[in-house]
């Protein structure tokens, strides 16, 4: 049974919207959760939070005429239920059965689907160039973009497909040309949204280094080579070339700064190696990781910002909301920025997390190889980023 085919609940049921369900868990209000998607659904990618409860009971369980007390054992009847699926059928159901039962419940408007369409926009506050920058956060699956305004003209850096609208809405909204849409490395874990916002008269950006990967449009865009430089208003944007995730993959030094390091370093780690060449080029991978990271990134001045393409739930916000945080900082946190090249190799192959959902059929279609609709696109994207090698052993103690 498809979720979407369920019958209408006999009671009526009330709806929670995903961006009410983000408000609640960023003010940190307690929240229960009942997923009602499969467990190996559920075990891939959910909604957490440190005041979110969530617990998963699969909808199938509730389609007995004559429902388990085994299974209504497993719901909690002692607070409010927000029940979740991934489309919105199977929980509307599900919660309509819980209140037929005497249970508080409401349900989550488009699932899981809904979810990863909540995209923020947060200024980072500690930026102190020219102009204003902000960064463009999707809860869903960490991942991470930035725009930058001076001058009435913006550039944005790693957008993505899904929301190109959102991009041209809010230049609008902030009275500016939207003049740049610049990526930092063939993602693997989301469509790139760089051809969608060129074919809408912006000027679209890849990095030289990624074209020889076998990028079929490059002729289309501009290719930015190693410290080419890209005006925005009175603000620079320099370019950065940081292999090691990917050969291609090139950082982007806006304003000296802060650096939009895509997927080379994050606030709670450092790139994997292995999604281009697999495993068996992940060894020389990390060795050109580590090379960047030690001679192009962390040269940088202690307080230069770093800022990622992705965070994880091991990430910590800073102050202003962004995922943002001093160089300095993070060589004082993280013990594999201090360590030496084998160690360093040695640590971040030894514990890889589950390569990104469907990154298979994301990279080819980033590199223009395979046409995917918005509906496709969208669905491939689904999922956790898993762009980083494994944070709790790169962590300092």
């Amino acid at each position: 049974m498809d979720e979407m085919d369920f019958p209408t609940p006999d009671v009526e049921i009330e709806s929670v919207t995903p961006d009410e369900l983000k408000a609640r868990v960023d003010a940190g209000d307690e929240v229960a959760l009942l997923d009602a998607r499969m467990e190996s659904d559920y075990e891939e990618w959910r909604i957490d939070g440190e005041t979110v409860e969530s617990i998963n009971v699969p909808y199938f369980e509730f389609l007995d005429e004559e429902l388990d007390e085994d299974v209504l054992a497993q719901v909690p009847d002692d607070r409010e239920l927000t029940v979740l699926c991934a489309k919105g059928g199977a929980s509307e159901y599900v919660a309509g059965t819980l209140k037929e039962h005497g249970y508080d419940v409401d349900h989550l408007e488009e699932g899981m689907n809904g979810w990863a369409r909540i995209y923020d926009r947060v200024e980072v506050e500690r930026y102190d160039g020219s102009g204003t920058l902000y960064q463009y956060q999707r809860p869903s699956s960490g991942c991470l973009g930035y725009v930058l305004v001076d001058g009435g003209e913006a550039a944005v850096i790693d957008p993505l497909r899904a929301f190109t609208d959102r991009y041209l809405e809010d230049a609008d909204e902030l009275e500016v040309d939207l003049a740049y849409a610049i990526d930092t490395h063939i993602h693997a874990d989301h469509i790139s949204g760089v051809r969608n916002l060129a074919a809408e008269g912006v000027e679209g950006v890849i990095p030289e280094a990624s074209v020889d990967r076998g990028v079929t449009y490059a002729d289309e865009l501009t290719v930015a080579a190693d410290g080419d430089e890209f005006q925005v208003g009175d603000a620079t944007i320099e370019t950065v070339y940081t292999p090691g995730h990917t050969s291609g993959m090139t950082s982007y030094l806006i304003d000296d700064e802060l650096l939009a390091t895509g997927d080379g370093l994050f606030v709670e780690s450092v790139a994997r190696p292995d999604l281009e060449e697999g495993d068996d080029g992940a060894p020389e991978a990390a060795a050109q990781l580590y090379e960047s990271l030690q001679e192009r990134v962390l040269a940088l001045p202690d307080d230069t910002l770093i800022g990622g393409a992705h965070y994880s739930d091991a990430a910590e916000p800073a102050h202003d909301g962004t995922y943002t945080a001093p160089i300095g900082q993070l060589v004082d946190q993280m013990d594999a920025l201090t360590m030496d090249e084998d160690a360093f190799v040695e640590l971040i192959l030894s514990d890889m997390p589950p390569r990104p959902a469907n990154y298979e059929d994301i990279i080819p279609t980033n590199l223009g190889q395979h046409e995917a609709d918005d509906e496709e696109a969208f669905e491939l994207e689904l999922g956790p980023n898993n762009c980083a090698a494994s944070q709790e052993s790169l962590a300092g103690d």
